[in-house]
């Protein structure tokens, strides 16, 4: 068992990411600076250049910093079994089509907004671990997910101030939220087939994300050159390129990478208190500081439904005769 340090650690690095990724990209995406603002599907191909190189350092150092180690292994998972790397092409490029969709959600919602209906991901991952792993769900856990689609829909119920206030911006509220059910059921389609993958295979799960990666870089340089081409040739690819945005790039490209190093030592209650204590922060960061967020009663109401969920969905009852985990 992992000691109460090193669970609380972990309590401490998945708050923060989660929190700080959410909230650097709503700045960066809402704050007037001079010039053009960076393209958001260049940061998706920076990052991926970011976590490749990350994971081959990993790789490196598992092999006590071996170059024909790492030439071996490299050649040998990627290139001398090409079937098992095509795999990954599938959730690649959902991943790198979620990717992008973040930047899209955050561009039109506020951080408080998106991430309490970011956790219908939780949704989507137990529906599609029903299906293609052939999990069996708890009574509490599908309670939880009733509680959780309750919640998501009270925190978008549209309220009188806001309409009043903000009545020319229905559309985009309607572009960020269809943005946030996209990515979550591209979240738990991906993340139920990688972790199929991982399952099938006894590969290092860095390798992987170079795998992943390489096929990531290639669809974002696609994405990048049908969407955003003009404006490449015209100021390159880095324009609008800030103290920011370099932040952002980072979060994304490091953050899940650090998320599964650590999740190992945090069990289902820590998580679900990291959840909760990052729509908290988000809440309160949103209107003190970002102030683009004005919370209502039915907002609240909705947080503590879906804060409630999260914990209920990761609580395991007395054993049963049959049990089942999700």
């Amino acid at each position: 068992m992992a000691s109460p340090r090193l669970k609380y650690l972990s309590l401490g690095v998945l708050v923060f990411q989660t929190t700080s990724l959410v909230l650097t990209m709503r700045y960066s995406r809402t704050l007037q600076a001079e010039g053009p603002r960076y393209l958001a599907s260049s940061a998706v191909v920076v990052a991926e250049v970011m976590k490749i190189l990350t994971c081959v350092l990993l790789v490196f150092k598992e092999h006590s910093y071996s170059m024909r180690a790492l030439n071996s292994v490299l050649r040998q998972e990627i290139i001398h079994k090409p079937v098992e790397t095509l795999k990954l092409a599938i959730p690649s490029g959902i991943y790198t089509l979620q990717n992008n969709l973040l930047y899209v959600a955050l561009s039109n919602l506020d951080a408080a907004t998106y991430q309490v209906t970011y956790q219908l991901k939780i949704l989507t991952t137990a529906l599609f671990s029903v299906s293609m792993l052939g999990r069996r769900l708890g009574v509490y856990q599908w309670l939880s997910l009733l509680i959780l689609m309750a919640g998501v829909a009270l925190v978008q119920w549209p309220s009188d101030s806001a309409s009043e206030k903000e009545a020319p911006s229905a559309g985009s509220q309607f572009v960020g939220l269809a943005a946030v059910l996209v990515a979550c059921f591209s979240s738990g389609f991906a993340g139920v087939y990688f972790e199929k993958i991982l399952k099938e295979s006894k590969q290092s799960v860095w390798v992987r994300n170079i795998q992943l990666g390489m096929f990531g870089l290639v669809f974002g340089l696609l994405g990048m050159m049908a969407y955003d081409g003009e404006r490449v040739r015209e100021s390159g690819m880095f324009q609008g390129y800030n103290t920011v945005t370099w932040t952002v790039v980072a979060l994304q490209a490091l953050g899940g990478l650090v998320i599964a190093a650590v999740i190992k030592y945090a069990d289902n209650i820590l998580k679900g208190f990291a959840t909760s204590l990052s729509i908290i922060l988000s809440t309160l960061i949103s209107y003190f500081l970002l102030q683009d967020f004005d919370p209502t009663s039915v907002f609240f109401l909705g947080a503590v439904l879906v804060i409630a969920a999260t914990f209920l969905y990761g609580y395991e009852g007395k054993p049963s005769p049959n049990p089942s985990r999700a």
